[in-house]
């Protein structure tokens, strides 16, 4: 049962931060979709997904740790993550202080002379905590750098952030200045 939950998590990722058209799904402004629609696409998608229902997508999002979906008033969305040429509108918010992001040490080399950018995202991705942004980090090296953002800081000179969910935070450029870099 776990096993077929991550693979339903990470088909549902992919319906609905890289591909919609691809289940033949449309995403409003915000990134919301029907989840009477999502479910039809997923049981056209796999023959073992074909009783389906609300609940396996309840189950989904109750065992994500990281928070990824949003299911409210008949509908579903994923919070962040998107690679969609439509930019999902997000409400502007104010960060923290401190916020961070784990990375290579070849991409800390770039971001200290051109700052963060959202590469083949919509948005730059940045963690609350530190054991998050290290454990993002850790999924493409074993030696983390941690930025730590001056957010707030950011923020008063202009930056948008926009609340991904509880842990994760985005942003659409941090400049150099606002960024510091682990020892």
């Amino acid at each position: 049962m776990q096993q077929d939950l991550v693979q339903l998590s990470r088909t549902m990722s992919y319906a609905l931060r890289h591909a919609p058209s691809e289940f033949g799904l449309e995403l409003d402004t915000e990134g919301w979709v029907s989840v009477q629609h999502l479910l039809n696409a997923l049981r056209r998608r796999r023959t073992s997904w074909r009783n389906l229902d609300a609940s396996s997508l309840e189950a989904v999002i109750a065992q994500s740790e990281k928070r990824r979906f949003e299911m409210r008033d008949g509908r579903i969305r994923a919070y962040y993550g998107h690679s969609l040429p439509q930019k999902m509108e997000k409400k502007p918010d104010t960060p923290p202080a401190i916020l961070y992001h784990g990375t290579t040490p070849e991409a800390a080399a770039t971001i200290r002379e051109q700052g963060l950018k959202p590469m083949r995202r919509q948005y730059v991705h940045l963690s609350a905590d530190l054991a998050t942004a290290r454990q993002v980090a850790l999924r493409r090296t074993s030696r983390p750098v941690i930025l730590h953002i001056e957010a707030l800081q950011a923020h008063r000179q202009g930056v948008t952030f926009y609340l991904g969910n509880d842990m994760v935070w985005l942003a659409d450029n941090i400049a150099p200045r606002f960024i510091h870099f682990d020892a």
